[in-house]
């Protein structure tokens, strides 16, 4: 998803073939937040909102401790990191959702388009550039977060979130996992309800 946002955000600020490339980009970062809410519900445990939102107390009380050195016995995102991940789901959701109705020469106006005052649809665009803005400080926030468990906890966060793989303590349970048909199926669904919002706004 970090490669398909940064060729967004490259591609647009292009014109013609590049913005075009800037559209589609955008429709698959919100084809995989569709599917990366869809699995919070129906996903592996480790991956489901469930199992790893916790209360904001408890994540201030994790991030008091963020440059304590300790031992990783977190199955899945700890207190804090699953505020980042809602932050995130929640910035992502906004950005694409006001990419996606924005007007431009390569897309066609949707049914919704004329039904938009000018000034909200103006609104709309300053929204799509305001929060391209705050992803980008929320993405180099969540990296800085990497560098320091990795330079002062001693916990690697990098390799369990590309492998998916994680070395726990034995007491620790194993958690569930989703199977691959489910993945499959929900992403299917996710880029049919996509597709047709992008042709409905």
């Amino acid at each position: 998803m970090r490669i398909l946002i940064l060729g967004a955000g490259f591609a647009g600020v292009a014109v013609g073939r590049a913005l075009e490339r800037h559209v589609r980009a955008g429709e698959a970062v919100l084809t995989l937040v569709v599917f990366r809410v869809l699995w919070g519900f129906f996903g592996s445990t480790t991956a489901r909102f469930a199992g790893f939102v916790a209360s904001p107390r408890a994540a201030v009380a994790h991030l008091a401790r963020m440059l304590r050195r300790e031992p990783d016995r977190q199955i899945g995102h700890n207190p804090a990191g699953g505020w980042m991940v809602l932050f995130l789901l929640a910035l992502l959701s906004v950005e694409t959702l006001s990419g996606i109705y924005i007007n431009n020469d390569i897309a066609d106006e949707g049914p919704l388009t004329e039904l938009i005052p000018a000034p909200v649809a103006n609104a709309i665009n300053a929204i799509h550039w305001i929060f391209w803005d705050a992803l980008l400080a929320a993405i180099a926030l969540h990296v800085a977060a990497i560098f320091i468990y990795a330079t002062a906890k001693g916990q690697n966060l990098v390799t369990p979130m590309i492998t998916g793989w994680k070395v726990l303590p034995g007491n620790v349970p194993q958690p569930r996992l989703a199977g691959p048909f489910t993945a499959c199926a929900l992403l299917g669904v996710s880029a049919l309800a996509v597709a047709l919002l992008a042709t409905m706004l």
